[in-house]
């Protein structure tokens, strides 16, 4: 082997190689923390990536996703021309055809079918990834509608809706100044690793950690001084008898509640029936250890709170579970509070940064005179109020029954089916339609339903505006090249714009053009980002000064924070509580017949939903959809590690790998979703949501255990 070949399969970067290190991002978890790639590239193709050293966020790390990256872009399945089906929906027979004929053939549906039955017979979702929303939320309203949703009605958004119904905005814990940490599913090192290396910062500065969580965690085994273990569901319970003994033991801050609480004795009230005689039955959680969570509260000068957004809100009761565990916080006086939970402001495209941009008023400046109710409007209206777009979760009904007015097209990006409860009722949906177009990397389930795909991009591929904590912008640039006929996402969105004659301008003025307009404020241009290979620090930002919303006043009616909502007092005719009330968690199936609780939302460190089963290695780390259930079911049932077992509830069965383990609750199965011939959202029930947000019951669904018989 002579010495260029060496270096070559070594994949050094020199001039004899040829191969160069380009700087960009990973956005596969999008928007959770966009880290930072040194991408080794030869001829345009990516070889490697590792992490990049000077992301002052990543700081050189990549979890096992990112470093997926070349698998992922090079996955068989991508999409690499614009497709036309000429098969059966479902069957994945497709022409390929230009780019020209696919926007002709979109334009003029979408408008006819405008023509004929009016803007909001078309609705526009907007799935994986997320860096491209504002503009397609912005073309919705330029073609005339308020049916513009997100995957985001099943992620993040409910947590987001519970923080503007007591506070008026988000608020984010001060991990770095606090004495006591209550992290509420709190298990970073299968989900967001920089939380992992935070927590083990702060733990050896001497911060205390109560980690409540149903099974036995790593964050449990490395961070825990004190784990309680409700059953899915009851956080909600939990936390209001926390809220009652804090009261009770006169371990509250009543100078703050005095100045700064809006409601504190019909909370008061409401909390004392979650006490002493009732907590171990409604939550599995001894009383014992409730007081000594309340203790270690009590001694705490400062506490912050990690209430996660996906496992705590996906209950029929999760946004109030989510509402009762922020008041703690307000009961120990801290919010707004160096170490504890210090409000902010959404920067741009789903992070916070520090500094506002215009996004906001950019992507809602077309936004239409609102006529007929968005899709869920009805059904979910504190969503609708909060979030002034479309609950995707009841699309599948509105196409099925048509009412309160038909749903003749779908224009999705990113689209699938399989995010949504009892997901088959979607699918058939779609079926129903006119008209259905789908953009996405990969050739997916739900790509075989559209009528026309187009293949986007990914990250490594495209330019793209980032923004992160303290402060920080960065415009990337491409660092390989395209596959096949991929354009951006907004390349589309702008492109359709013109093609169909929108009559907006500024959409159709192209992504940096936009870009530079949202960042007016900021003091920087897309032209000057573009200079540095890294991040760089925007010139007018300014740390947040603990205090300074509760001077000047919360963003509620009150002006305070609300464990009684005047929001929600005043429609009545929403039928909501205003109170973070508590209710069983569980949908109305047959206990006999189903006698256990499956929890479909946790995390394993090598997946996201379904984006990466696809991709080989990370696979083979668990190759087989495995649902872990305790030891003492699995005795009861015959079962043994890697028998195959058999999920189902009134909606079906799914075969799955038995893995017993202690650190599973007696009577709690637990299983990883995404998997296609194991679609554990098949058997949840598709009525079984929040009524405050739309999302559903993913963690807490009565379900039967069996062994599967041999053939």
């Amino acid at each position: 082997m002579d010495r260029l070949e060496e270096l070559i399969r070594a994949k050094i970067p020199c001039p004899e190689t040829g191969i160069e290190v380009k700087r960009t991002v990973c956005a596969i978890c999008s928007p959770a923390y966009n880290c930072g790639i040194n991408a080794y590239v030869k001829d345009g193709k990516l070889l490697k990536v590792e992490g990049m050293d000077e992301h002052p966020r990543s700081r050189g790390g990549l979890c096992t996703k990112g470093l997926s990256n070349r698998g992922y872009v090079y996955r068989e399945d991508r999409v690499l021309t614009p497709l036309r089906r000429v098969g059966e929906r479902g069957e994945g027979r497709f022409e390929p055809i230009t780019w020209d004929e696919a926007y002709k053939e979109i334009a003029e549906k979408l408008l006819a079918i405008r023509e004929r039955d009016g803007a909001d017979a078309v609705a526009f979702f907007g799935g994986y990834n997320k860096w491209y929303r504002p503009w397609l939320r912005r073309f919705a309203h330029s073609f005339g509608t308020f049916n513009y949703g997100t995957e985001s009605s099943t992620c993040m958004t409910a947590g987001w809706m519970a923080w503007k119904v007591a506070a008026g905005q988000l608020a984010r814990p001060d991990m770095a100044h606090c004495d006591l940490y209550l992290g509420w599913a709190f298990n970073p090192y299968y989900s967001g690793y920089l939380n992992a290396q935070a927590a083990e910062r702060a733990k050896a500065a001497g911060t205390k950690f109560i980690v409540i969580d149903p099974k036995i965690t790593p964050t449990v085994e490395k961070l825990a001084d004190l784990h309680l273990r409700p059953y899915p569901g009851t956080d909600g319970a939990l936390a209001l008898c926390m809220g009652n003994v804090l009261i009770q033991k006169g371990w509250v801050d009543k100078d703050f509640i005095r100045d700064h609480v809006h409601g504190f004795e019909e909370y008061a009230a409401y909390a004392a029936d979650f006490n002493e005689g009732n907590v171990e039955r409604l939550t599995g959680v001894p009383y014992a250890q409730v007081l000594r969570a309340c203790e270690m509260i009590r001694d705490a000068r400062s506490i912050s709170s990690h209430e996660n957004s996906a496992p705590i809100p996906h209950h029929k009761n999760g946004m109030q579970n989510y509402r009762a565990i922020t008041a703690l916080l307000a009961l120990a006086g801290s919010f707004d509070k160096q170490g504890g939970q210090l409000p902010t402001r959404h920067t741009f495209t789903h992070q916070i940064a520090g500094f506002e941009t215009r996004e906001e008023e950019w992507m809602d400046a077309t936004e239409p005179e609102h006529v007929q109710p968005a899709v869920g409007e009805e059904r979910f209206p504190l969503w609708f109020h909060t979030e002034r777009e479309m609950q995707v979760v009841d699309l599948a009904r509105q196409i099925d029954e048509g009412t309160p007015y038909p749903i003749k097209a779908v224009f999705g990006m990113g689209m699938n089916f399989r995010m949504l409860p009892e997901d088959g009722y979607l699918a058939k949906a779609l079926e129903k339609l006119d008209f259905f177009v789908n953009a996405d990397l990969f050739l997916t389930d739900t790509c075989k339903l559209a009528d026309i795909v187009l293949p986007v991009c990914s990250s490594l591929e495209r330019g793209e505006l980032e923004t992160y904590p303290g402060g920080y912008a960065w415009f990337t640039q491409p660092a390989i090249n395209r596959v096949g006929e991929s354009k951006s996402d907004v390349e589309i969105l702008q492109d359709l714009a013109v093609r169909m004659d929108l009559g907006d301008a500024e959409l159709a003025a192209g992504y940096e053009a936009n870009i530079d307009y949202m960042l007016t404020d900021v003091g920087v241009t897309v032209e000057e980002l573009k200079k540095s290979g890294v991040p760089v620090k925007v010139p007018h930002f300014q740390p947040y000064e603990p205090g300074t919303r509760l001077a000047q006043g919360l963003d509620t009616p009150s002006g305070k924070f609300e464990l009684y909502s005047q929001l929600i007092a005043a429609h009545p005719e929403w039928g909501l509580d205003p109170l973070p009330t508590y209710c069983d968690p569980l949908d109305d199936a047959d206990p006999a017949q189903y006698p256990y609780v499956l929890c479909s939302g946790g995390r394993l460190p090598h997946a996201i939903h379904s984006r990466l089963h696809k991709v080989e290695w990370l696979r083979s780390m668990q190759p087989e959809p495995t649902a872990q259930l305790s030891v003492e079911d699995a005795q009861a049932l015959g079962l043994k590690a890697g028998d195959d077992m058999e999920l189902y509830t009134p909606r079906g069965a799914i075969t799955v790998k038995a893995k017993p383990s202690h650190r599973v609750q007696k009577g709690v199965v637990f299983f990883y979703h995404g998997y296609s011939e194991a679609d554990v959202n098949a058997l949840m029930d598709k009525d079984h949501v929040d009524p405050y947000s739309g999302f559903p019951a993913y963690n807490a669904t009565r379900c039967g255990m069996r062994k599967k018989a041999k053939p």
